[in-house]
């Protein structure tokens, strides 16, 4: 290794792509054989004189390229090719994306979970052949509620096991995917000229856009490990005579936290309390529920909202909206008063997708092969403040002392990984936790996810001040 390493004294530009370089070139020329154990990070940087980021940033662009490996608590090997397998020396990225002449790199990116491909994707284009040969719908006419009643039936059954309460298809709206869902349950509950929206202090962001593009005013509650204070809850509906308060109990974006059953039977007794409506949104759940949820505890005055995006494919836009049953007119009117509905050969894919029988045995594989990520970013960074699950396609993790969460953010993208810190979690003028949110990509290979949680967790031993971004 250490003749090899004689070249990196004599390289120009950025330390870490020499020594990428260097290292690349002794794989391909067979200097260093599969299943070599290259140094660690750190053992390596001291030996180069370099800092520990920069090694770890020249293994992980190897490990995109697929000529490293990381092992799990074992360290890092030339990646053995199999017989079949040519080796990919392309970088990764979660779509395809052109690569240009001079040899640029593109970043591993973790900001929005990427679901694997287990087989939907074969499901769907025979479905969508399917409905192009004989459309239910047909092609010639405006979409209608009368003609989607297939399709609602069809969601229905997709939401079977959600504990929802009574529930019929006309409580049911098709959307284009969940944030479409916000949007319309908040046009059919907002009244006034200012209205005000109640969302917890750390929020999925589609809420808070979601408010602003109805001009809504918007107030963060205050929260605890189990999600909402019914005190603060209660104390911002008296102050700004909220209409809604938006939460998601079952799987919080972003922190992975789960409401309990008990504290949400508090919220409902502060929103009846204070004629507060409630809107749920439960498009991160992949497992199965852990509690009832709001519209069956309070089916009054309680709005459910859900997709495919995190447990199919995001790309078809399909997902729905539940309305109380004495409110079902209304959000009837606001989709109709939006866009008609959504268009007739998607309502036909929907009801002819997710009715078919396939369905639950894909939708275990891609928790199983979630998971198998997720034990990869707690083996690396459970040492560290780290809130996962099993069942959750990200993980949320609490900075140490002397980090911040945008400048962590701008040092792991210098380094190839794109994260989200918790200001985009956060109204526009609150203070923001030193925390960042690590979606799971379960497009990329394994080793390349394996090669960003090196990355991340060698990035949280170094102080800031020691980082060359």
């Amino acid at each position: 290794m250490d003749t090899i390493l004689s070249g990196f004294a004599a390289g120009t530009g950025p330390k870490y792509r020499v020594l990428a370089g260097v290292i690349r070139s002794a794989i391909q020329s067979g200097q260093l054989a599969p299943g070599y154990q290259v140094p660690p990070v750190r053992e390596l940087a001291y030996r180069l004189g370099v800092t520990p980021g920069t090694v770890a940033r020249a293994y992980t662009i190897l490990t995109d390229e697929r000529l490293l490996v990381a092992g799990v608590g074992r360290g890092t090997f030339v990646r053995r090719v199999e017989p079949a397998e040519t080796p990919a020396t392309a970088p990764i990225a979660v779509e395809p994306v052109p690569h240009g002449s001079e040899g640029k790199t593109y970043p591993i990116s973790l900001f929005s979970p990427a679901l694997p491909n287990v087989g939907q994707s074969a499901l769907i284009k025979r479905c969508m052949a399917k409905v192009a040969e004989e459309p239910p719908s047909g092609v010639m006419h405006y979409p209608s509620h009368t003609a989607y009643r297939h399709a609602r039936e069809a969601a229905v059954r997709w939401l079977t096991g959600t504990p929802l309460g009574k529930l019929d298809e006309g409580q049911v709206v098709l959307a284009h995917g969940g944030q479409n869902a916000i949007v319309l349950i908040l046009q059919a509950v907002l009244r006034g000229r200012r209205p005000a929206v109640l969302v917890e202090e750390l929020a999925y962001p589609g809420f808070r856009r979601a408010a602003e593009l109805l001009r809504a005013d918007l107030v963060p509650v205050a929260m605890d490990e189990h999600g909402l204070i019914p005190e603060a809850l209660a104390e911002a509906a008296r102050a700004h005579d909220a209409q809604i308060v938006c939460t998601s109990p079952e799987v919080h974006n972003p922190t992975c936290l789960f409401t309990p059953e008990w504290r949400r039977h508090e919220i409902v007794e502060v929103a009846r309390r204070y004629d507060l409506q409630i809107l749920e949104d439960d498009c991160y759940r992949i497992g199965p529920a852990r509690a009832d949820t709001f519209r069956c505890l309070a089916p009054e005055r309680s709005w459910y909202t859900s997709s495919i995006s995190k447990s199919l494919t995001p790309s078809l836009r399909i997902g729905f909206a539940v309305a109380p049953e004495q409110r079902a007119l209304d959000l009837r009117r606001a989709a109709d008063d939006s866009f008609f509905g959504i268009a007739a050969p998607m309502a036909d894919l929907a009801a002819r997708l997710l009715t078919c029988p396939e369905l639950p045995v894909l939708h275990d594989k891609v928790k199983s092969e979630y998971a198998r990520y997720i034990r990869v970013a707690v083996n690396h960074l459970g040492a560290y403040d780290l809130s996962w699950r099993e069942d959750v396609p990200f993980v949320w993790l609490r900075l140490g002392q002397g980090w911040r969460a945008p400048a962590f953010c701008q040092a792991a993208e210098a380094r190839g990984v794109q994260i989200r810190p918790s200001d985009e979690f956060t109204l526009r003028d609150a203070r923001a936790p030193h925390a960042v949110r690590i979606a799971i990509n379960a497009q990329i290979p394994i080793e390349a996810f394996e090669g960003a949680m090196v990355c991340l967790r060698d990035l949280l031993t170094d102080l800031p001040e020691r980082i060359n971004v």
